[in-house]
């Protein structure tokens, strides 16, 4: 008999209670954004170095922080188990649940890019509400962390689409943790000390509105492009790791450009290039369509699913379908 699985479900405690570390160390890894078991567990030596703590020290650190989650080799058949804790949310149109097979996983990342007026942020205000809904209604029953890149949250859009869904808007306005990140380095910090507030406030859903936006401004040219994207996977890697340690969906929205000598195909191309595009489990590709409020939705990239395309459309009531009536 294999041994079962260990859900995703369980609470973990602080790193206080690993007898491998102490007092001293404890308070460096707190300082460098360690809170929990599961931040130490998807920790690398490296990261725990900066803490003062030796290489063969932090091995062992992170060894003790895994074995209390039991992290270890398993068959495909325990796996597919495992993939039974993943769950879904819903975007709030039927249609382009079905494009993304249900839903927005947990444990992955989702990127949607487009150009400006597409629908990003507003995708991102709609899961901020609908990750609130009982799992029966397509829900997570959790609420949302938002870092917010470009100034582009509005609690106005959250109590009219609260509203249209039933919801108290003052409840759902308190299970939304705002935070506005300044520049790139305060995005990664961010994040970096997100696991803390993910656990205490009950947290299903990490949205980062935009990725690139503070990095595409601050790194400038061919000779800090490296820097740039070195920064940017340690984030995005930061990111799957709190999406698998606590089950939460992630979705990141992304800006694009245009190249000037595509003659031929799509000329729009999302920023970060093989860093994020390797990074994001499921990329979806948003523009406007000709006809006012309706929005195109291209599935790009998935590990499983096929390539496709739906439609949707904004409205004051936020993401719906597109019906004959309308």
């Amino acid at each position: 008999m294999t041994e079962e699985p260990p859900s995703t479900e369980k609470k973990y405690e602080t790193i206080l209670d690993l007898p491998s570390i102490g007092p001293v160390t404890t308070q460096k890894l707190r300082e460098l954004g360690f809170h929990t078991i599961e931040s130490l567990a998807t920790a690398t030596a490296k990261e725990l170095e900066l803490a003062g703590v030796g290489e063969k020290k932090a091995l062992e650190v992170i060894r003790a922080a895994r074995s209390t989650m039991n992290v270890s080799f398993i068959r495909a058949d325990e796996l597919l188990r495992m993939r039974q804790n993943v769950l879904r949310l819903t975007t709030g149109s039927k249609s382009m649940d079905e494009l993304l097979g249900g839903g927005l996983e947990t444990q992955t990342i989702t990127e949607f890019y487009g150009e400006y007026g597409s629908g990003k942020s507003q995708i991102c205000h709609q899961l901020c509400v609908n990750v609130q809904l009982p799992p029966e209604q397509g829900g997570l029953g959790g609420g949302a962390l938002y870092i917010d890149t470009e100034n582009t949250f509005r609690t106005e859009r959250i109590i009219q689409m609260s509203q249209h869904l039933g919801l108290d808007p003052e409840e759902v306005s308190k299970n939304i943790i705002y935070a506005d990140a300044y520049t790139s380095d305060h995005q990664m910090f961010l994040l970096e000390n997100a696991d803390e507030v993910i656990k205490e406030n009950g947290v299903r859903l990490i949205i980062v509105d935009s990725l690139t936006s503070h990095f595409r401004s601050e790194y400038l040219g061919r000779e800090m492009l490296a820097e740039r994207q070195q920064k940017l996977n340690k984030h995005m890697h930061r990111l799957i790791r709190l999406a698998r340690a606590f089950n939460v969906a992630a979705v990141v929205t992304n800006q694009v450009m245009s190249k000037p000598d595509v003659f031929f195909g799509n000329a729009v191309h999302p920023i970060g290039g093989h860093i994020v595009a390797h990074t994001s489990h499921t990329r979806v590709y948003l523009r406007k369509s000709a006809r006012g409020r309706v929005r195109i939705a291209r599935l790009v990239s998935s590990p499983y699913l096929p390539e496709g395309e739906r439609v949707f459309r904004v409205t004051e009531n936020g993401v719906e379908d597109v019906t004959k009536e309308n």
